[in-house]
């Protein structure tokens, strides 16, 4: 199985990283991709790859909540390392209305650059999208075309928004909020074929049940396959084939 969407890198697991990696194989999770927060990470997540090559594949971006006063300076040394080197995607970016409003002028600046980059070097873009996903769709179709493609991370919207996405060629990161008994996923996930679905876990954060409220790790995706399974009524087995050749195919390894 492949982990689309893990933070292994963050100090929440620095004393005991090996194992977290240890334990995501023994649950059959052998790929893991790292999004990018800002640059304060870089050295970090870049090193985590060197690490575990073959195994982890760190992505090059601008969260929406570290768009802050010196936003453009944070976007300058992202874009120097996607002219560097090659990464797996331009991510995460997007747009976050939750924590604060202070910089959307700015959020929206920053998502459409990063969205330049997905097209330009041809990669997938992980788009981060809380209480404000209708407004990233209409960002993506705005700068849409053929070659644009990738992932609305822990996506947690209606059945419209996920047509929507999915229509555009773009796939839905399904994490541990699948899990969660009010969150109304399980039943837009029933009503959608499976083709552009993956998962996540966004490690260490939205820990699926029964861990909820505990440190989230990669090992836990199976939780996250076997709800797809009940949901779907259909084998884990299946489950983890769909979610990984899709993974697969957007990633192109």
């Amino acid at each position: 199985m492949i982990d689309t969407h893990c933070h292994l890198y963050l100090d929440d697991f620095d004393a005991d990283r090996p194992a977290i990696i240890e334990r995501a194989n023994t649950e059959s999770v052998g790929r893991f991709y790292l999004p990018a927060i800002d640059s304060s990470i870089i050295t970090r997540m870049l090193k985590m790859e060197q690490d575990y090559p073959g195994q982890c594949f760190a992505m090059m971006g601008l969260h929406p909540c570290s768009v802050k006063e010196n936003f453009e300076e944070e976007l300058q040394i992202a874009e120097q390392w996607l002219a560097r080197r090659k990464f797996a995607a331009v991510g995460e970016t997007g747009l976050d209305f939750y924590w604060d409003k202070t910089f959307t002028a700015q959020q929206y600046t920053a998502f459409r650059t990063q969205v330049g980059w997905a097209k330009k070097y041809n990669i997938p873009v992980v788009i981060h999208s809380r209480q404000s996903t209708p407004e990233c769709i209409d960002v993506i179709k705005e700068m849409h075309d053929t070659s644009l493609t990738g992932i609305f991370h822990c996506f947690g919207g209606s059945l419209e928004e996920a047509q929507q996405i999915t229509e555009l060629g773009f796939y839905l990161g399904i994490g541990g909020v699948l899990t969660y008994k009010n969150s109304g996923l399980a039943g837009v996930i029933e009503k959608l074929p499976l083709d552009n679905i993956v998962v996540e876990t966004d490690a260490p954060y939205l820990t699926p049940v029964p861990f909820r409220g505990k440190r989230n790790e990669s090992a836990y995706l199976k939780y996250v396959v076997q709800k797809i399974a009940d949901v779907k009524k259909i084998s884990v087995d299946e489950a983890a084939a769909i979610t990984t050749f899709n993974a697969q195919k957007l990633f192109g390894t």
